[in-house]
């Protein structure tokens, strides 16, 4: 994963949010900065799972993932990319 992805992700989880569209919002409706708006709506996550569950599901996505790439990655090389970077995510975090 590059610099560049990491900064503009939000600190709370994977996806990113420099698209205005992407941002979730807390349950007053206000903006929140930490979380994109898949992993959070209306002051709730989406889905309540654990950090192993979340990777799984994010590994569906793959194909996605890989147009935005130079250069295609493997299901594996994701899977152990998403492993070292959740940890360091706000939601995530111990």
């Amino acid at each position: 994963m590059s610099r560049k992805q990491k900064r503009m992700g939000p600190v709370g989880c994977f996806g990113q949010i420099e698209n205005i569209k992407r941002q979730s919002l807390n349950s007053d409706g206000s903006k929140n900065e930490d979380y994109c708006k898949y992993c959070f709506c209306e002051g709730r996550f989406v889905q309540e799972c654990s950090m192993d569950e979340m990777i799984e599901h994010c590994a569906q996505f793959l194909d996605e993932v890989n147009k935005h790439l130079p250069k295609p990655i493997t299901r594996e090389q994701y899977i152990s990319q998403m492993h070292q970077y959740f940890p360091q995510l706000k939601r995530w975090r111990k």
